[in-house]
């Protein structure tokens, strides 16, 4: 028997709304959902991992799973949870994003016969005339009922372009078509998207008299309040070339105690048994991080695949183990992936042309330490290490010192790692 998708939502705490009868007809049939992607870069990241899920959980749930590449709306432009207008991608550079997003989602779903299916907005708009669209749509819903959407509301102050205030109407006809073309009686989303989901239910009903139904799902927040999915580099994306595997799986792993049990309901495939009793093994050695492994494990494994999870772990393994003879077995390449731009710094090679005093490449040559003075206290109190050795004030370093002629590893304290490429 199929599991119950609103239920395994709701155990893995991911529900928000559910639109009143949304359950009765999930019960009844094989329903067709979907969700929409706006293909803004030429990658998905991790805060679309929620929406993924989503439809991977509505898959196995034995539902048709519709995920929507929205060529035409990311010509447009959604202003839900938005504060500023965004800039308009050029029709070649969103059907190069559009190819890359539907590579990555073929990772997570079966699009194999009669399984989940890949549709672009761009394919039913590109020849809609908008004298049209505003007459065979536009007439079926108020300004009223269109100003009173939050996202209208919230950028109603700093300003909102007609292009923006249009998109609701736009994301609203895509259900409309997808509800007369392959059947589709659900749509699902963010809670952000509530609004816009909710136009296209009611166009629905007013323009084909049919039944369509809404889901949303909670929008990710992490426990110290930082956003989740950032890092001081900026996003963590799915495409290995803008964020390696040994940083996306660093990430999962550094999660946070507090946040590793809602994380991993939400972005693993376990079952509630699996995680109660990792959770259970968990509170009795929590310094083993018996969660956070598992869930860095998982979702490395569904994205990259398990040689990229591997060496993610063997990299682990090599940086934060004692050995730097470990640390010459990785590639330049590796050595590279493992650290992001906020933690590597550039120093000329003219520098090695003379030995160097320690306290000047840490802390004026390079900002490892804010100051000459802390780095000196920080080498006094024998808190500094290069390449894997602790060094003193008399330590010079040398181009004798350089692993492949161009790079140094700095240490401070246990966990804090730098790199330092010579160019």
């Amino acid at each position: 028997m199929a599991r119950n998708f609103i239920e395994e939502l709701r155990w893995r705490g991911m529900i928000h709304d559910v639109m009143p009868g949304t359950e009765e007809q999930l019960n009844k049939e094989v329903t067709s959902g979907y969700i929409g992607f706006d293909p803004t870069a030429d990658s998905l990241h991790i805060g679309h991992l929620v929406q993924i899920m989503t439809l991977v959980h509505f898959q196995q749930c034995g539902h048709k799973p519709v995920a929507l590449v929205g060529g035409a709306t990311g010509m447009v432009g959604d202003p839900s949870g938005k504060s500023a207008e965004r800039n308009l991608l050029s029709e070649e550079v969103l059907q190069h994003n559009v190819a890359c997003v539907k590579k990555q989602l073929e990772k997570f779903l079966d699009f194999s016969a009669g399984g989940a299916e890949l549709v672009n907005n761009y394919d039913w708009f590109k020849d809609f005339k908008f004298l049209d669209f505003i007459r065979d749509i536009g007439k079926h819903i108020t300004v009223n009922y269109m100003m009173s959407k939050d996202s209208v509301q919230k950028r109603l102050e700093s300003g909102l372009s007609f292009t923006e205030f249009t998109y609701q109407l736009v994301q609203g006809y895509d259900f409309y078509w997808l509800n007369q073309h392959k059947n589709c009686k659900l749509q699902m989303g963010g809670s952000d998207q509530w609004g816009n989901i909710v136009t296209g239910t009611e166009l629905i009903r007013r323009k084909a008299n049919g039944d369509a139904f809404a889901l949303t799902t909670k929008l990710i927040t992490k426990a110290d309040g930082t956003k989740f999915g950032k890092t001081e580099g900026g996003n963590v994306w799915l495409d290995p070339k803008k964020t390696s595997p040994y940083k996306f799986y660093q990430y999962w792993l550094n999660v946070s105690d507090e946040d590793a049990p809602n994380f991993i309901r939400i972005f693993s495939l376990k079952t509630k048994a699996e995680i109660e009793a990792l959770e259970a093994e968990h509170k009795e050695a929590p310094q083993l991080r018996k969660l956070q492994k598992a869930l860095a494990e998982d979702i490395t494994t569904r994205v990259h695949g398990a040689g990229a999870l591997k060496r993610a772990q063997e990299t682990t393994e090599v940086l934060f183990g004692a050995s730097f003879e470990a640390f010459k077995s990785l590639s330049g390449e590796e050595i590279e992936d493992a650290f992001d731009e906020s933690i590597t710094f550039k120093i000329s090679k003219s520098e090695f042309a003379n030995s160097i005093d320690p306290v000047a490449l840490l802390g004026e040559k390079t900002p490892v330490y804010p100051s000459k003075g802390e780095a000196r206290k920080a080498i006094q109190g024998n808190g500094v290490s290069i390449n894997k050795e602790k060094i003193s004030l008399d330590r010079k370093i040398s181009a004798g010192d350089l692993l492949y002629d161009k790079y140094l590893l700095a240490q401070k304290g246990k966990k804090n790692y730098y790199l330092i490429v010579v160019a």
